[in-house]
């Protein structure tokens, strides 16, 4: 039971990070940047933001008691804009995140073996958190390196800068031997930025 309640912590770590990296990329851009598509394959960051809420809400709305896959979710208009603002985008990036972040932590160690349901498809719950675990950070990921391409150049950089890893690693290693999470540090140091 032990090592349920250290994933559990583990894993709420690592979602809140990402949640970080995405709204620190986001906030570098101007507002009608999150709707512009780099080409005609990709889609916008509105849209990714558009489609992880909508994720979200579906999976985690009574997850376990509920298919993962909700009536209420249109997949396929979640890559139809129809946002204006930025204000719209964050709004609906806070509503799926809280109604994810809420479900995982109303979650007690020992339900980590339960079965649920995702399109009839049984899964643990641990294995629902690992599959979001696999695809909020892709996409966390696709923000990102669009905000990059947006900004060209003028970007601030959310992980260790280019020609600094010398530098970080010396730092690091000064450091006294310690367990923490990984993210610790980086998550201290991106709400600091």
């Amino acid at each position: 039971m032990e090592q349920n309640a250290i994933y559990l912590e583990s894993v709420k770590k690592q979602f809140l990070y990402y949640k970080l990296l995405g709204e620190k990329a986001i906030n570098q851009l101007a507002e009608e940047q999150l709707f512009l598509a780099l080409n005609d394959d990709t889609n916008s960051i509105a849209l990714i933001v558009k489609h992880l809420s909508g994720n979200m809400l579906s999976r985690w709305t009574d997850f376990l008691t509920t298919d993962g896959e909700k009536d209420f979710r249109n997949r396929d208009a979640e890559f139809e804009n129809n946002w204006n603002t930025k204000d719209e985008v964050m709004a609906h990036w806070d509503k799926g995140w809280n109604c994810f972040l809420n479900a995982l932590e109303s979650l007690q160690p020992e339900q980590l073996n339960t079965i649920i349901y995702i399109r009839n498809e049984g899964h643990t719950v641990m294995e629902a958190i690992n599959r979001q675990l696999a695809h909020y950070p892709y996409h966390i990921g696709q923000i990102v390196f669009s905000a990059k391409q947006l900004k060209n150049g003028d970007w601030e950089s959310l992980s260790i800068p280019k020609n600094k890893s010398q530098s970080y690693n010396s730092a690091k290693f000064a450091q006294e031997k310690k367990r923490q999470h990984f993210t610790d540090e980086e998550t201290n140091r991106l709400k600091n930025q």
